[in-house]
């Protein structure tokens, strides 16, 4: 199997590219393909003394800047190591393309040349968010700022499906966000998505509130993606919040500090979980082909992740099973 990196994209590029490919290829055995200046990425993957052997080098002469308009670089930029790792899974050449670059170009090739599934009206963006209970999967976070109430309903169904094959939950908890758990709480595109979900998914166990995510009362959990977004970016702003906050009154508290050594695996396990590296990527869901995003700021750790998410992904054929279930599931029914 072949997974497609570009190994442009991105605010470490193409460094973290390179060494996270080199990290996941001692681990996988798929052959991992980093689209970019051959030159820049050769020289690279010199400062390794051994590269695993499923490691390749594509040319793409161009880069997507990460500011760019994503319709003028899907236009003008064919040659850019983005557009060239799409095209790979659109001609069926590979099976999952990865990319830690411009979100909007990438949603843009993903949609134009590997397009949508028949019958999904809008892909959604799926981060898995840490919980109590492990972790939850959240969509939309940005693929989508407005939505319809049957695109929730997909949501939820590409969800469903995503956290039962990837994840091994076997009954996936859904659960709609508002602002209140009561039935006629929140605004018309909640309360009609309400009804959709109620009547169409088995395992949809009502509206859940903000506090809820963390708590774990929801395995997927549904909302448009302009909220997703705006929950995903507080989630990390709060977890950045509290390690600070523990460091600096450590600290302050020179007991405390002298504690640290007692704790530090503590420490460690809760950074971890809270730490979105560990997931890497996320998956564009509603494509037909497959595709992840990754964090603009990601590392080493991060693009390792995701590309072992990603080849995961694949071998649970994740994107066959979620067309099969929008083929059963709605076929305009609805």
């Amino acid at each position: 199997m072949k997974l497609m990196l570009d190994g442009m994209g991105g605010d470490h590029a193409p460094a973290s590219q390179i060494e996270g490919a080199a990290l996941a290829g001692s681990i996988l055995d798929d052959e991992i393909v980093i689209t970019g200046d051959e030159k820049t990425l050769e020289a690279e993957l010199k400062k390794y003394k051994k590269v695993p052997p499923n490691i390749s080098i594509m040319h793409a002469s161009e880069v997507v800047g990460m500011n760019e308009d994503p319709t003028s670089a899907y236009r003008q930029k064919k040659n850019s190591s983005l557009m060239v790792a799409v095209k790979m899974v659109a001609t069926g050449k590979a099976a999952a393309v990865i990319s830690a670059g411009n979100s909007g170009a990438i949603m843009t090739a993903a949609l134009l040349d590997i397009k949508r599934i028949e019958g999904i009206a809008r892909p959604a963006i799926a981060v898995l968010f840490p919980t109590l209970k492990g972790r939850a999967v959240i969509l939309d976070v940005g693929a989508n700022v407005d939505s319809k109430p049957i695109n929730l309903l997909q949501f939820a169904e590409m969800g469903r499906v995503y956290v039962q094959e990837v994840l091994g939950v076997e009954s996936p908890r859904i659960g709609l966000i508002s602002i209140g758990e009561e039935d006629n709480k929140g605004n018309e595109l909640t309360i009609e998505a309400f009804n959709l979900l109620k009547k169409y998914e088995k395992n949809f166990i009502g509206n859940i509130e903000g506090r809820d995510i963390p708590l774990g009362k929801a395995d997927v959990i549904v909302c448009d993606g302009f909220l997703g977004n705006v929950l995903l970016k507080f989630g990390e702003g709060v977890a950045e919040m509290l390690f600070k906050l523990i460091k600096s009154s450590l600290k302050n508290h020179p007991v405390a500090w002298l504690s640290l050594p007692f704790l530090w695996t503590a420490i460690k396990d809760i950074r971890k979980r809270a730490d979105y590296s560990e997931v890497g990527g996320a998956p564009l869901l509603g494509v037909k082909g497959s595709c992840f995003i990754c964090h603009g700021r990601s590392d080493a750790k991060a693009i390792k992740n995701a590309l072992i998410k990603a080849s995961t992904y694949v071998k649970h054929n994740t994107t066959e099973k979620i067309e099969e279930s929008i083929k059963g599931f709605g076929n305009g029914k609805y």
